[in-house]
C-alpha cells in the first residue's frame, strides 16, 4: 500500500524558488487534487514499469514529456547520470542486467504543485538491505515527466536508533 499526501499551493514557496520551473510558481500552483492524483499515479507506474517491469523504454515512451519539436525531454538533476531520456533507459538497462532482481518499493508518495516526491526502498535481491530513495518529478502541463532529482542512502544494519528508514 503507498501512502499519498498532497498539498494544493497557491503562492511561491520563496522568491528564490518563484522561478516559473516548478519549484514555487504560483501559476502553476494553483492546481487541484485530480491533477496532484494523477501525477502521482504516473511516477508510481512510471518507476514501477521502468525498474520492476524492467520495460524503461515503455515507461519513457508511456510517461516522459516532449519539447516544442516533440522529443522527449528528461532534465536529470543526479551528478553521476547523463540528461535524457536514453540516458535513463541505458542505465535502467544496465542496472537491471547487473541486478536481475532490482525492485523498488514505493513506500510513500507526497505531490505539491508539478512536483511529486517518491520514498522508496531499492533492493537488488533477497538478501540486500537496499537502499533509501527519495525521488521528485516534475511534470509538464500535460501531465508528463521533464525532469529529475533524487538523493539515497544506504539502509543501515546497525542503526543507532528504532525507527526504519520507511
Amino acid at each position: 500500500t503507498v501512502t499519498v499526501l498532497a498539498a494544493v499551493m497557491l503562492a511561491p514557496i520563496s522568491p528564490a524558488a518563484a522561478d516559473g520551473k516548478g519549484r514555487g510558481d504560483s501559476e502553476k500552483c494553483t492546481v487541484g487534487q485530480a491533477q496532484l492524483d494523477r501525477n502521482t499515479r504516473t511516477a508510481i507506474a512510471y518507476y514501477t514499469l521502468a525498474f520492476n517491469a524492467g520495460e524503461p523504454r515503455l515507461a519513457v515512451e508511456k510517461y516522459v514529456g516532449v519539447d516544442e519539436n516533440g522529443n522527449k525531454v528528461y532534465t536529470q538533476h543526479n551528478p553521476f547520470a547523463q540528461d535524457g531520456p536514453e540516458a535513463f533507459i541505458a542505465f535502467v538497462e544496465f542496472f537491471k542486467a547487473t541486478f536481475p532482481d532490482l525492485h523498488v518499493d514505493i513506500k510513500r508518495t507526497i505531490a505539491q504543485c508539478d512536483l511529486v516526491m517518491t520514498h522508496a526502498h531499492i533492493t537488488t535481491g533477497p538478501d540486500d538491505l537496499g537502499n533509501a530513495a527519495m525521488d521528485i518529478f516534475r511534470f509538464d502541463r500535460t501531465g508528463r515527466i521533464v525532469e529529475h532529482w533524487d538523493a539515497v542512502q544506504p539502509v543501515e544494519a546497525n542503526p543507532a536508533n528504532d525507527n526504519t528508514q520507511f
